[in-house]
């Protein structure tokens, strides 16, 4: 009997997700940016005239360009760790490119899925640095970290039928970075339209808290923004087969959760990088609302005193590196060929882990990572709320740490290579006692997500 009310819903779900088309589409804004770093007049303006500006695709990192300069972010000072005493030149931190200024980006987009049942998300998975977003010549909001993933409900200010105009402003500070951080969109920018009856942005989180050879439990937890509605679950494994479901029906509340057994699963590991989906569909009686496709892995992890780190049961240590976010010659723009090569080359040396010194990650980076098999510790800050650069994070800690940290663990929860977060990177903040309150708070924070 089982069996067939499963068959049942099956057909079922077919039948509407092939009534109903695309629930969901999302828009990928890479090609025809115009692009300035000329300080002009309302350049976010419906009217302003952007013809003589560059033509660039998206992700962009305007300062790889060059000219190369020793003058840019040079820093007469004694480094005291290294004990000097006494102050001389110090060239090349930022790699003497100018990254330094103000950028400005505009981008004309229409929405032909698009009408008054629906919600857009505009989402930046990075952007270098203090972006200042406006729609059709409103501004929508900002962000502050360079490194962070944010995005913005702009419902509101799109336009039905009409061409649509996207303008980020920029600013990279002087003294901002250690490092050379790059410069402009260098992460992608996606467009999202949906129902307004959906699964929440970076809404499903997905753990395997019960693992044996026989049977995994895996939970599925959805937060979407309707009550009153059903969700049907999918498990598809890396050959495409259905080896689990379930169905769940909520009638208040904005949280779905779901248990759900894969027998015989085949865990996640640097040797075995197994892969499923998850499917998730949202109804409202009998139509589709939404269709979520989420990549996960089935593996666990444990650390203990007695132990150490544990990954599916078994003690193993970290064969890893810190690795910067930019690819050399290429710059800070987001390149996912350039990544494998770079990943595969850390494999082939015998490395099967990853820290992302010293800040947010990029999503194509750990979604290689979860493919091609490295542990991946994903560190979030470089400062806390004292500096060691006088425009680093310490500018933005206090308003903006626990957002940031928030964004951080929903948008990369769900990959397997994630075993540890960072909640920052030798900070002065602990040579005292509002360090560790701040460490304990930081901390807080990541558990309770």
């Amino acid at each position: 009997m089982k069996c067939i009310r499963a068959l049942l819903l099956a057909l079922f779900c077919m039948a509407v997700l092939t009534g109903n088309g695309q629930v969901r589409t999302v828009k990928v804004l890479s090609e025809g940016w115009k692009f300035s770093r000329l300080k002009t007049d309302n350049p976010h303006s419906i009217s302003f005239n952007n013809q003589s500006w560059q033509t660039v695709s998206v992700p962009h990192d305007w300062a790889i360009y060059g000219p190369f300069d020793k003058e840019i972010d040079k820093q007469v000072v004694a480094i005291e760790q290294n004990g000097e005493k006494i102050p001389t030149e110090k060239t090349g931190r930022t790699g003497s490119l100018p990254y330094i200024g103000e950028g400005w980006y505009r981008k004309e987009f229409e929405l032909s899925d698009f009408n008054a049942g629906k919600k857009v998300i505009l989402l930046f998975e990075g952007a270098m640095s203090e972006p200042q977003i406006y729609i059709n010549g409103t501004k929508v909001g900002e962000w502050n970290y360079g490194y962070s993933y944010f995005y913005f409900d702009i419902t509101n200010q799109v336009k039905v039928g009409h061409k649509n105009l996207l303008s980020v402003h920029l600013t990279n500070k002087g003294e901002s970075s250690r490092w050379y951080p790059g410069a402009g969109l260098y992460r992608k920018v996606s467009v999202i339209v949906k129902n307004k009856e959906s699964i929440d942005q970076w809404g499903t989180y997905i753990t395997t808290p019960l693992v044996t050879a026989d049977e995994a439990k895996v939970k599925i937890k959805t937060r979407v923004s309707v009550p009153n509605s059903f969700l049907v679950t999918d498990i598809i494994d890396d050959n495409g087969k259905l080896v689990g479901r379930d169905t769940i029906r909520k009638t208040f509340g904005d949280m779905f959760e779901q248990d759900i057994a894969v027998l015989h699963p085949r865990l996640w590991s640097p040797e075995t990088p197994r892969l499923y989906k998850a499917v998730s569909r949202l109804y409202t009686g009998k139509e589709l609302k939404d269709e979520v496709v989420t990549s996960f892995g089935i593996r666990t992890i444990s650390y203990s005193a007695d132990k150490g780190f544990q990954l599916n049961g078994v003690t193993r240590k970290f064969k890893g590196v810190c690795l910067h976010h930019d690819l050399g010659p290429l710059g800070a723009a987001v390149n996912k060929a350039a990544l494998r090569r770079q990943l595969q080359i850390l494999k082939d040396m015998g490395c099967d882990a990853i820290r992302s010194s010293h800040n947010m990650p990029s999503l194509e980076q750990l979604e290689l990572c979860d493919e091609m098999g490295f542990m991946f510790l994903a560190e979030s800050f470089d400062e806390w709320a004292r500096p060691k650069v006088k425009n680093g994070y310490n500018l933005y800690f206090e308003k903006d740490m626990e957002k940031d940290v928030v964004n951080l663990v929903h948008a990369t929860r769900n990959h397997p290579c994630i075993v540890m977060w960072s909640a920052g990177n030798e900070v002065p903040d602990q040579w005292g006692f509002e360090g560790a309150k701040r460490a304990k708070r930081i901390q807080d924070i990541f558990h309770r997500e």
